[in-house]
């Protein structure tokens, strides 16, 4: 890079937590950064805002930067994402732009950590009733928490996530059955996870259900509507994944019109979730906003790596590079 400063946007940083949790000194001077919190998925308000800038720092895959985008930014020369990959990056097609784009490691579990925080705040309906308690509400109780011990929970998706989240599982005492489109009895044993050769049966036999899965055009909408009507009435749902996995219309009506007990959801079809959206009103659901993989651990590794991976690239020498 030239000795001018180079222009970096910062994007999507809904808590503007970039600057708290790296130190940039070593590298300000040599950039002239602005910083946009707010996501926008209209393409001709990201081509005209983005057009001057020869980095830009994205927040995993909340800025989709497809082919089409990319042909509009020709400043563009750089992209340094948080995590290690990006699924909303056409990262094939930058490198034919010459655009270079790094990821990050990461720190800590934050996101297992999560799906036991809301799958338990879920069953026990925590958030209702901390809302009836600071609201003085009367009578004193009004849920029945559903108890762990002894009931099934069942793992859309075994890898690595999968498999520790049922090694927690285990420790309440439940059953852990797993299925995915790739898992074999072999595999499902070294997880420690009982086989299940059918996502129907998985469905069926689940008293809880929790989604570990990569979403890919083979894996959108993996979950269907007929799927979610094979779940027992007092099943609940978890997904901490992404939303797109599922039929979102189908989720929807199963819980309007109460034909599941609950779920718990971290993930949804359109984020950040309109402020009129129908899940918004719906009184069986615990709801979190895209928060299973943030944490102070992980943001340190984040912005850490992405400080280091600017330095990187403007001393020609790019680091941690995503082929």
């Amino acid at each position: 890079m030239s000795s001018e400063r180079a222009r970096v946007a910062i994007l999507d940083d809904y808590q503007n937590v970039a600057f708290k949790f790296a130190d940039w000194s070593s590298i300000k001077d040599r950039l002239q950064i602005d910083t946009f919190p707010d996501t926008t998925n209209d393409e001709d308000v990201l081509a005209k805002r983005l057009e001057p800038y020869a980095i830009i720092c994205a927040m995993r895959e909340r800025t989709k930067f497809r082919a089409s985008l990319l042909d509009r930014l020709p400043n563009l020369r750089f992209i340094a994402t948080t995590g290690p990959y990006n699924a909303g990056i056409d990262v094939a097609y930058a490198k034919t732009k010459g655009v270079v784009v790094s990821g990050t490691g990461g720190k800590g579990n934050s996101t297992l950590e999560h799906i036991w925080a809301l799958l338990l705040a879920t069953v026990r309906y925590i958030t209702l009733e901390d809302a009836r308690t600071k609201a003085g509400a009367v009578p004193w109780q009004v849920t029945i928490p559903f108890g762990l011990s002894g009931r099934t929970l069942g793992l859309v998706g075994v890898g690595r996530l999968g498999t520790a989240t049922g090694r927690i599982a285990k420790a309440f005492g439940m059953e852990v059955i797993g299925w995915s489109p790739n898992l074999t009895p072999e595999r499902a044993e070294a997880a420690g996870v009982t086989f299940i050769a059918t996502k129907e049966e998985l469905f069926r036999r689940s008293d809880v259900l929790s989604v570990q899965m990569v979403l890919s055009e083979r894996t959108r909408h993996l979950i269907t509507g007929a799927d979610l009507a094979l779940l027992k009435p007092t099943a609940f749902f978890i997904n901490t994944s992404r939303g797109p996995l599922v039929d979102e219309k189908a989720l929807i009506k199963v819980l309007r019109e109460k034909r599941i007990a609950g779920a718990g959801l971290d993930v949804f079809d359109e984020e950040p979730l309109p402020l009129d959206h129908p899940i918004r009103q719906l009184s069986n659901v615990t709801l979190s906003p895209h928060t299973g993989y943030v944490s102070d651990s992980n943001y340190e590794a984040f912005w850490g790596h992405t400080v280091e991976n600017i330095a990187a690239f403007l001393d020609g020498r790019p680091t941690r590079v995503i082929d």
